[in-house]
């Protein structure tokens, strides 16, 4: 069992304009992405925070993909925002008109700072990270995914509801965010079984020429939820044994 400190915490509404800045600076600063969605419509987009002007109270988003997406907030949709970063979900509702700009070819969305900010530590405190040297070797395959083959790529981390992953080269035209893919496999976490994960972030980083993908598990039956709670706890062990070895 995990500790108290490690369960997961009830959802906070922060309502401060200094809360709110800090918690979207934050996703600014790691560029962690964001799912986009306009109320009344199942397609999801991605984007990420740009700008965050606590002194104007503004904030700007960067262009979403698929780029389609504008054209509903030109139609002024209200919208979603969700966003992770380390493991909290940090979450507003759009209701006011965005401003679009462009520069330098690249475009932007401009607007006020949301009022309210959802807080939700929504997995334990711990995400457990694979030592490079340990890291897993995953497949994702299954219809709905693009191309030919299967997609070869590493566990980076893992939580007891989902894992990142990390492809080699630029994979980003083979998978559509928001998408169930119905085989993902780890042998060393699941055997020979394969399950379903639901594509939340996708991001490829030219520097690396690496596509970073996170998944959440989709329907895990028991048995297999038993399997990933039990890697996770033993990753958890050995890193605080690896903590206190430190000092």
């Amino acid at each position: 069992m995990l500790n108290e400190v490690d369960a997961p915490q009830p959802p906070k509404v922060l309502t401060t304009p200094m809360e709110i800045a800090a918690n979207l600076r934050l996703l600014q600063e790691s560029h962690d992405p964001l799912i986009i969605t306009f109320h009344e419509r199942s397609q999801r987009f991605q984007s990420y925070v740009v700008e965050v002007d606590r002194e104007t109270n503004k904030l700007a988003l960067d262009e979403m993909i698929p780029r389609d997406g504008e054209r509903f907030l030109q139609n002024g949709e209200p919208f979603r925002v969700e966003g992770f970063h380390d493991g909290v979900r940090i979450a507003w509702e759009s209701t006011e008109p965005l401003s679009i700009k462009e520069a330098d070819g690249h475009r932007s969305y401009h607007g006020a700072l949301p009022l309210e900010v959802t807080y939700h530590q929504r997995r334990n405190a711990f995400r457990a990270a694979l030592k490079l040297s340990q890291l897993v070797d995953v497949l994702l395959s299954g219809d709905k995914l693009k191309g030919e083959g299967a997609l070869k790529g590493k566990l980076l981390d893992i939580s007891a509801t989902g894992c990142k992953l990390r492809f080699e080269g630029n994979v980003e035209e083979r998978l559509q965010l928001g998408q169930v893919y119905e085989k993902f496999s780890a042998s060393q976490l699941f055997g020979s079984t394969t399950t379903a994960v639901e594509l939340r972030h996708l991001h490829f980083e030219e520097r690396f020429n690496t596509t970073f993908a996170g998944v959440r598990f989709h329907n895990l039956n028991g048995q297999m939820q038993r399997k990933v709670e039990s890697f996770v706890y033993q990753l958890q062990r050995e890193a605080r044994r690896f903590d206190k070895d430190d000092y």
